[in-house]
């Protein structure tokens, strides 16, 4: 299939429901291009009837109504033209927005249910970019470029056809400068093309290195790296500037040719015609009708290079348009999904269980099982696994092998908003959303009651430090929760993972930076929550472990060690070594004087 037939094909699926308001444009447009040759034949009407005719006299004293009547009616066209045009144009402008508006809540749909592949593949700036400049270039086709492309062959075509029926042969030797015109758009295309998606390329660049140093501006000022980032964002600044330029200039060494050529009608009007009429096969009606449309021949010709930069900038812009536009997830629901009523129980099952990013292993051979109401504990070095383990329960990831199972149901037959909604998530790198504290708690239920918001903010500690912001829970937070401390963000994403009364609770380091008296009481309320649910809990502390019902310590995505706090302080191995890193000296001593009295 053709590229360029393939990009119209899938705008024109896009206007479905304004298609026909669009062809209505169309032939708008090509009617208001023909009226335009009405002055020029009217033109000829009055110059041979009343101007330079052997009866013009003798038609100027006798035909008075029609000269009256030949000019209202140039006129009355020129009018009927102008209305014609503001309509289409308000026509392509309502289509194009509304082409605009589709395929941008499309696409947006589209990257809200891709996968994590797709965001570890895809950089933030570059898919802003799709949604903003992409997009308006597509939509610039539909309004101008499409509009253009049937006025200029409306336009040079009827021209085209009137000349020949007043004078087939000057018409063949005007139209002869057209092959030369149309060769130099081809190589323009040519050179032209590429330049464009070189330059849709480092617009991508330069708003990556906005958004990221936008978003990260607390680490820029932390290292006082602002003059570097500066120079860096200059640089591809100045890229994109230097590629823009040179993708104008490709256009300025060609207009030369093609405005030379255009400039030659008018020369070979004035050669040929003036022959012509010499000898008398061109009457000076005709010659003024001829002279009064080169211009019609000439713009068109003109706007051919105008109209091939702009579809070429639309080709590289729709082809990122349409690379998201046709992407599916690999990650979806199963055909025949297992159907649940209600929350899930909880129990968690991993059997021989491995897991590669990039054609790395990860995580080999994992298989433990969690009973619905308990709780896990996962302890490792970092880069052992942790995280990407407890990314396969709501299938954020697929393991590459063995099988992960949620209430003795393999996670793939659930359907995923199923499974998702019974499953609360609190991880370390905490994302606060620009609204309220208790809009921010609520996220997973908007209808949520206060009262609930409260007592959920209440278990995590975060309730005291709450009431004493200024507007209390409906204080806005910044940005990803600018103006609050790490700890205070950790509470407001536990408070919210608890709120929605979730199944199984995952918590990935969600106390590190949290107190240890704050972490005890968050830990106390863990224990007695209102609601049953299977706890996952990934931490370093051994405070936020030592009461689980079994601990996991990953080592090169393998369990070293597994068991319950006494029984891996007796293994003496990874965790012992933590505990007593942790200023557990003591507490192990104790431990083995009970051992030992106990013996005796």
């Amino acid at each position: 299939m053709d590229v360029k037939k393939s990009k119209l094909r899938w705008l024109w699926e896009n206007m479905q429901g304004y298609r026909g308001v669009y062809i209505l444009g169309l032939l708008g447009t090509v009617v208001y291009n023909i009226l335009q040759l009405t002055v020029p034949v009217f033109s000829e009407k009055i110059v041979d009837l009343f101007l330079t005719g052997e009866d013009a006299a003798n038609n100027l004293a006798t035909k008075k109504d029609l000269l009256i009547w030949l000019l209202v009616g140039m006129v009355g066209v020129t009018f009927a033209r102008t209305v014609i045009v503001y309509l289409t144009c308000m026509d392509f402008e309502k289509v194009s927005q509304q082409v605009l508006y589709r395929v941008r809540n499309f696409l947006f749909k589209k990257i809200e249910h891709q996968d994590m592949k797709f965001y570890d593949n895809y950089r933030t700036g570059d898919l802003m970019t799709r949604l903003t400049g992409d997009l308006d270039a597509v939509r610039h086709m539909v309004a101008w470029v499409i509009r253009m492309i049937v006025e200029s062959l409306a336009l040079a075509g009827a021209t085209a056809v009137y000349f020949f029926y007043m004078n087939w042969k000057l018409a063949l030797a005007l139209l002869a400068i057209a092959p030369f015109i149309f060769l130099i758009i081809v190589l323009f295309r040519n050179k032209v093309g590429p330049m464009h998606a070189l330059l849709r390329e480092k617009m991508s660049a330069m708003n990556t290195a906005a958004q990221e140093n936008i978003s990260g501006n607390r680490v820029v000022k932390a290292f006082a790296r602002e003059q570097h980032e500066i120079e860096k964002f200059d640089e591809k600044n100045r890229d994109y500037c230097e590629t823009n330029q040179k993708t104008a200039f490709v256009w300025l060494h060609y207009f030369p040719y093609v405005e030379t050529f255009a400039n030659l009608l008018p020369v070979v009007l004035l050669l040929v015609g003036g022959l012509f009429l010499i000898n008398g096969e061109l009457t000076m009606g005709e010659y003024v009708a001829f002279s009064g449309l080169t211009w019609a021949l000439a713009n068109p010709m003109r706007n051919l290079g105008s109209i091939m930069n702009e579809f070429q900038r639309f080709s590289a812009a729709s082809a990122k348009v349409m690379e998201i536009y046709y992407s599916e997830p690999t990650i979806v629901d199963c055909p025949t999904p297992v159907e649940k009523e209600g929350k899930l129980r909880g129990k968690i099952e991993f059997r021989h269980v491995s897991f590669a990013y990039n054609k790395k292993s990860v995580l080999k051979d994992i298989s433990f099982t969690v009973e619905p109401g308990k709780t896990l504990a996962i302890m490792g070095e970092t880069g052992c696994g942790k995280t990407s383990l407890i990314q396969l329960i709501p299938r954020f990831y697929d393991a590459e092998a063995g099988t992960v199972l949620v209430d003795d149901v393999p996670v793939q037959e659930y359907r995923l908003c199923d499974l998702r909604r019974s499953i609360g998530m609190a991880t370390q790198d905490v994302l606060l959303y620009s609204d309220t504290i208790d809009g921010n708690i609520a996220y997973g239920d908007s209808s949520m009651s206060n009262r609930r918001v409260m007592r959920f903010a209440q278990y995590s500690a975060a309730d005291e430090f709450i009431s004493k912001m200024p507007e209390g829970y409906n204080t806005i937070v910044g940005e990803r929760g600018v103006g609050l401390s790490g700890g205070q963000k950790q509470r407001i994403s536990l408070a919210r993972a608890m709120a929605i009364k979730p199944s199984i609770l995952i918590l990935d380091d969600t106390t590190s930076a949290v107190d240890l008296e704050t972490e005890k009481h968050i830990q106390d309320s863990l224990n007695h929550l209102d609601f049953v649910c299977t706890k996952i809990i990934i931490a370093q502390r051994i405070s936020s472990t030592r009461n689980a019902d079994c601990i996991i310590v990953l080592k090169d995505g393998e369990i070293e060690e597994s068991g319950t706090h006494e029984e891996l302080i007796a293994k003496r191995g990874y965790y012992y070594e933590l505990v007593k890193l942790q200023g557990g000296e003591e507490v192990l001593e104790r431990k083995r004087m009970q051992e030992t009295e106990g013996g005796r």
